[in-house]
């Protein structure tokens, strides 16, 4: 039954072909370029010709390209494995030079890979190598019993015949949908919309139930992405195992091939052409003048694939929730900007008549100092430390899980609608670099490694291919790697916090440089120049160390040799996100949770160096709000826009030059033409993941919750950033990389574990932050233990405690000071009794009932919080309830519909037989024969049908 769909489809293929765009097709412009291999070649001068030069044009094509396919490649391949017999001769033999036998053992390698690229079924158009040197491209087409063999072999779900219908929840949330809707409908982007009521149903292709599928085009059928992606997995397993290589993957880290890649679909500015999916995308969704509409998700998804439609999704969605965190920080920044004129305590600091003479800041060059001068940021300390500051960090807390439930929601419903659901794990092939190691643990252990020869390095290369997975490398073949990666890391971080401690040299040298200066306006400003300089400082360092921290950490993973790229991907993500967490995030947290608590009191100060005391906390909350944000814009705008604009555009400059001072300056009439499609995708930049897109956003999630009790417009800052950062990634993926490779994924994969875990850790931080760094505590405790009447009036004479300036020192009084003869008592923030106790200058009670109050806050608030989180956890459950449904449904569905084509396959083939049955019985004996498998073949149809049936029931 099949068989005759097949030939009817066959028959029917020829009027489905039609001209289509240059670049895109074999030069007949029928077969499709399912995928392009490049590699540079260089033709030694030698009598020894290369045998690709020697081939001859094939079908009458253009002069510049041979085809190797079916009956022609065959012949073409014992044509090459003729000429090639010299290939296998000793270099020295041969007269080479070892330039010349380098690229001759390439040539070698790419004839025996394509050689066996067409015995697996592709087939390939490759250029001429008719210059001395250059540029050549191999186009890759996969004909329709290759596609429909590997689709069956992944388990590819594709869509049947079926429609069903989605139904929708009633009620309220159906009314208040619709209305969303129609509001919404100037953000929805332009594109094609599938039918959301109905949907396809889909089933693992199988070549025995082709009846099953839609099947009007066998060109069409399989989209580009879905075709690349076949042909990648073809090329991923490929051997060549004469010359120790194992897949493309291995032949590009060897530079036999420079790039494979899958080809756009077509150009993106053409007003003149056919609009075409990657033209669609930029017009609504790669442009920053679309940044109000919403995201075309599905027609990502199907550009792309479902691992980069998924960053996308989640992108969108956590820019979406920015949106109510933004609107909710702006009032808490109002709410402290409106009460900042009724705050008793910014009011009695800012009040002249309260004579608060401070004790100096430094050693001999520091005067004494009036608290009122430090008026302004007491003020603009109250916009960031009030009371609401602890309401929003509880809101952003929640928060945060609430968007990590929805996450997974949505996540559950992309699944359903990309039939993710029962997607399984696919065997991954062993990196190029892991079958090295293991080939080269093995040659080892024969003792081969100087004397075999390279027949029996071949014979055993073969072996190595072969083999189970009985053989692999074990933990002491890692043990240096591990060694490496803990030691290295460690150095890293300590690198780090040494560039902390340098900063914090850097302030308190400079803060004392400064107070020498003679120039009174300098004097009056060193903390804000120190301040402003120190964080600038900090930023540079920052984007220093984040890139050489990358590196690093790709370098550190590479000498584990992972097995996978799974594994790989998993453990360069894990090294980089905590060398760089650790980078972005060590100057806040000095400054939130050391600065200013190890400097002592006076008379008893802690030195850094002779001379040096260590630096004291002066609005400690304004600093770390001063601190965050300007790392944080700085990385966003640095880092995260100008690096990510530039930097491709600096590499396609380089590689351009690079191509030009290669290529040899000779007439070439292709040259002439319009380049082709493969041609300018070659000259975009590789992709190499979406490492560095979620790692930029998981930092700057960690701004956004960590320390927002500190800076409530951290949600805003990111909002306005990622307006312009989905927009960016969407240009660049559609205008300056080169087509990813599709690949299936159900979920974000160790990216959820690691924002799950800063979410939990916000909540500890925010805790602490309010606790220790703010005055929340303090206040609260004045106004409800320690004041009078029940107010904050006398707050700040509360927080300050007495020293008798004549227990200072000797060479620490200050010098030159005015009215040094007047002070007999200055003040120091901190609770401590007064000189004129009976034990001077020891904390206070107040000081023990503070401490203890801000523990108690920490863990009430910490598990207040976790309470209300995990509450919010169980209440939004993780599978929407229509989605699960339908999945049910779907599965009922799917046993009905295969059902029903069974029963009408079995009716075709009963009527066959009864037809014959009733024939006259001189038939030949061949059609006796068929009439009898016929019957044969009915009756296991109909044993495997009941078997079938009675396996699905209760679905």
């Amino acid at each position: 039954f099949s068989q005759i769909i097949n030939n009817y489809l066959d028959g029917t293929r020829g009027a489905a072909d039609r001209a289509t765009p240059s670049g895109m097709h074999f030069r007949d412009s029928k077969r499709k370029v399912d995928y392009v291999l490049a590699y540079h070649y260089r033709k030694r001068v030698s009598q020894h010709q290369p045998v690709s030069g020697s081939l001859e044009p094939l079908h009458g094509l253009a002069s510049s390209a041979i085809v190797l396919n079916g009956e022609t490649g065959k012949r073409c391949l014992e044509q090459l494995q003729q000429q090639s017999g010299e290939q296998h001769k000793p270099p020295e033999q041969l007269g080479l030079s070892p330039l010349d036998a380098l690229e001759e053992e390439k040539q070698v390698q790419r004839k025996e890979y394509e050689r066996n690229l067409v015995e697996a079924g592709l087939e390939i158009e490759k250029d001429l190598e008719n210059k001395s040197q250059g540029l050549s491209f191999v186009r890759i087409h996969a004909p329709w019993h290759v596609l429909s063999r590997e689709a069956e072999l992944l388990k590819i779900k594709m869509p049947t015949k079926k429609m069903y219908e989605i139904k929708e929840g009633g009620g309220i949330l159906k009314k208040l949908n619709e209305i969303w809707c129609r509001l919404t409908q100037p953000l929805q982007p332009q594109v094609p919309q599938d039918n959301t009521k109905m949907k396809s149903l889909s089933y693992p292709f199988s070549r025995e139930k082709m009846y099953l599928y839609n099947i009007k085009d066998k060109d069409t059928f399989f989209d580009n992405a879905t075709r690349s992606r076949i042909v990648r997995e073809i090329l991923k397993r490929i051997p060549t195992k004469s010359r120790n290589s194992m897949g493309i993957s291995t032949l590009i880290a060897n530079n036999v091939y420079d790039a494979a890649y899958p080809l756009h679909d077509g150009e993106y500015e053409d007003h003149n052409g056919e609009m075409n999916e990657r033209k669609l995308l930029y017009q609504e969704w790669a442009r920053y003048g679309v940044f109000y509409k919403f995201q075309p998700i599905d027609l990502i998804r199907k550009y792309f694939g479902e691992k980069i439609g998924l960053y996308f999704a989640w992108l969108g969605l956590y820019t979406e929730f920015l949106i109510p965190s933004s609107v909710i920080g702006v009032i808490v920044f109002f709410y402290g900007c409106i009460t900042i004129e009724s705050d008793i305590p910014s009011k009695e600091m800012c009040d002249q008549r309260n004579a608060f003479t401070m004790c100096p800041l430094c050693d001999k060059f520091c005067d004494y100092w009036n608290l009122s001068s430090a008026c302004a940021t007491a003020r603009a300390s109250h916009l960031f430390d009030n009371p609401a500051t602890v309401f929003f960090s509880i809101f952003m807390a929640l928060w945060a899980t609430t968007f990590l439930e929805q996450w997974k929601r949505l996540q559950m419903r992309l699944s359903y609608f990309w039939d993710l659901t029962g997607l399984e794990e696919e065997e991954e092939h062993p990196r190029p670099e892991y079958e090295t190691t293991l080939l080269q643990k093995k040659l080892k252990t024969k003792n081969t490694t100087k004397n075999a020869n390279e027949s029996e390095i071949s014979v055993f290369v073969s072996c190595v291919f072969l083999q189970d997975e009985k053989e692999k490398l074990t933990w002491r073949d890692r043990m240096p790697g591990y060694l490496a990666n803990f030691s290295l890391i460690l150095f890293m971080i300590m690198l780090t916090f040494s560039a902390v401690f340098g900063v914090m040299v850097y302030r308190i040298t400079t803060a004392a440089a400064l107070s020498f200066s003679t120039n009174e306006t300098t004097r009056s400003n060193v903390r804000v120049t120190v301040t402003a300089t120190a964080v600038i400082i900090n930023l540079v360092v920052i984007l220093i160390l984040d890139e050489i921290y990358g590196a690093v950490a790709k370098w550190l993973t590479e000498i584990e040799v992972p097995k996978t790229e799974k594994t790989f991907e998993e453990r360069l993500i894990l090294k980089a996100f905590l060398l760089k967490f650790v980078n972005s995030y060590a100057p806040i947290f000095y400054v939130a949770f050391f600065k200013g608590r190890f400097v002592g009191r006076p008379g008893h100060y802690l030195y850094v160096f002779d001379g040096y005391r260590m630096e004291e906390a002066r609005g400690c909350l304004m600093e770390l709000c001063i601190q965050l944000s300007i790392i944080m814009l700085g990385k966003q705008l640095i880092q995260n826009n100008l690096f990510e604009i530039g930097i491709p555009k600096l590499k396609k400059l380089f590689r351009k030059l690079k191509d030009e001072r290669t290529e040899p300056k000779e007439i070439n009439t292709d040259q002439l033409k319009d380049p082709q499609q493969w041609d300018l995708d070659y000259n975009l930049e590789p992709f190499t993941g979406l490492t560095p897109e979620y790692m930029e956003m998981i930092i700057q999630f960690g701004f956004v919750t960590l320390f927002v009790a500190s800076f409530p417009l951290a949600p805003l800052f990111a909002l306005l950033n990622n307006i312009i950062e989905v927009r960016l990634d969407a240009k660049k993926f559609v205008t300056e990389l080169r087509r990813p490779d599709t690949v299936r994924a159900k979920d974000i994969g160790i990216w959820y574990n690691i924002l799950s875990g800063i979410g939990k850790l916000s909540v500890i931080i925010n805790a602490f932050v309010i606790s220790v760094t703010s005055d929340f505590i303090p206040r609260l405790m004045y106004q409800y233990a320690y004041s009078q009447d029940g107010t904050m009036h006398g707050f700040i004479n509360h927080t300050l405690s007495y020293f008798n300036v004549s227990h200072l020192k000797a060479g620490t009084q200050p010098e030159n000071s005015p009215f040094a003869q007047d002070v007999l008592f200055c003040r120091f923030k901190d609770y401590r009794d007064p000189p004129w106790s009976q034990n001077p200058y020891e904390f206070s009670k107040q000081y023990w009932a503070v401490l203890s109050a801000r523990l108690a806050f920490v863990i009430l608030f910490q598990n207040l919080v976790m309470f209300l989180s995990v509450l919010v956890d169980w209440m939004i459950p993780d599978i929407p309830k229509d989605i699960s449904e339908q999945i049910k449904k779907e599965k009922s569905v799917l046993v009905e519909f295969f059902l029903k084509e069974e029963r009408e396959k079995l009716k075709l083939i009963e009527s066959f037989i009864t037809r014959d049955e009733h024939r006259p019985q001189s038939g030949t004996k061949g059609q006796r024969i068929r009439a009898a498998s016929f019957c044969q073949f009915s009756q296991s149809q109909k044993g495997s049908l009941a078997s079938f049936s009675s396996q699905h029931t209760e679905v």
